[in-house]
């Protein structure tokens, strides 16, 4: 019997998953022994990859993913995601595992980035939070100066959002922390900040978004979900999850969210 809520936490996870094996019929029984038995692996794996695991077709893994209460295979991995993400392991060690797995060729590598991002975009068109957008393009559209911050794997898309600020004429500065110089002092009334972070979260992004919303400012904010400690400092919240690939994680949904708000505000502007 399926449940009516998704599980709240890998703990409650792992007891629906026990609860239901008796029942599960034998594709399915095939996906719950895999799992049960490799949950490490459902934050840095792909759809296809656990399926194949499990000997059966990706579409079983996806009933499977239902029967336990989730919407898709993305919302079950976002839970073990932003569970397990603090403890994802260093560069070197996520290329080993890709070599002991027999992924490391260019052309397989390219193609499992190529799903990782399917799947993250068919997720973002599935979940985006409409009204919250809709909020975000109405602040971001009314201020005076736009200011961009993002850290580390956030970067490329605080600088794309910058340049793309520019390139539509509106008013946008970068904070990007070169020479440990701190432009805090830049924010301005009338102004708003965008900030993008995702865990494990940058402490200078945070820092710059309480400064913000300390001085009234609005914070629109790109971040893995709801309950991201960004949170706390937006006054819009548009959370967008990436699917992993061997620990490494793509930026093609949110390149996309971010691409689109760009692109409202300079209408809405105008």
């Amino acid at each position: 019997m399926q449940a009516n809520l998704p599980p709240a936490t890998v703990e409650d996870f792992h007891a629906r998953l026990a609860a239901s094996l008796d029942s599960l019929p034998k594709r399915l029984r095939q996906c719950a022994d895999y799992i049960a038995a490799n949950s490490d692996r459902i934050a840095v794996s792909t759809v296809a990859d656990l399926a194949a695991g499990a000997d059966v077709p990706p579409s079983a893994l996806m009933r499977f993913c239902q029967i336990i209460g989730f919407s898709g295979f993305s919302e079950m991995q976002k839970l073990f995601r932003d569970a397990y993400s603090p403890s994802l392991p260093d560069y070197g060690t996520r290329l080993e595992n890709l070599k002991s797995g027999g992924a490391g060729s260019p052309a397989r590598l390219l193609g499992e980035f190529i799903e990782s991002g399917r799947l993250s975009l068919e997720s973002l068109a599935k979940s985006v939070d409409e009204a919250a957008l809709e909020r975000a393009v109405h602040l971001l559209a009314k201020a005076g100066t736009l200011h961009i911050v993002g850290y580390r794997r956030a970067f490329p898309v605080a600088s794309y959002l910058s340049y793309v600020f520019e390139k539509l004429d509106i008013p946008a500065m970068l904070h990007h922390g070169a020479g440990k110089l701190d432009h805090a002092h830049a924010l301005r009334s009338g102004d708003a900040l965008i900030a993008i972070t995702f865990a494990p979260y940058s402490a200078e992004t945070l820092e710059l978004a309480a400064t913000a919303r300390a001085r009234s400012l609005p914070v629109v904010a790109l971040t893995d979900h709801l309950a991201s400690p960004l949170a706390q400092h937006a006054s819009a919240i548009l959370p967008v999850a990436e699917v992993d690939f061997g620990a490494f994680r793509a930026l093609s949904a949110t390149i996309a969210l971010a691409l689109a708000l760009a692109v409202a505000v300079a209408a809405a502007r105008e």
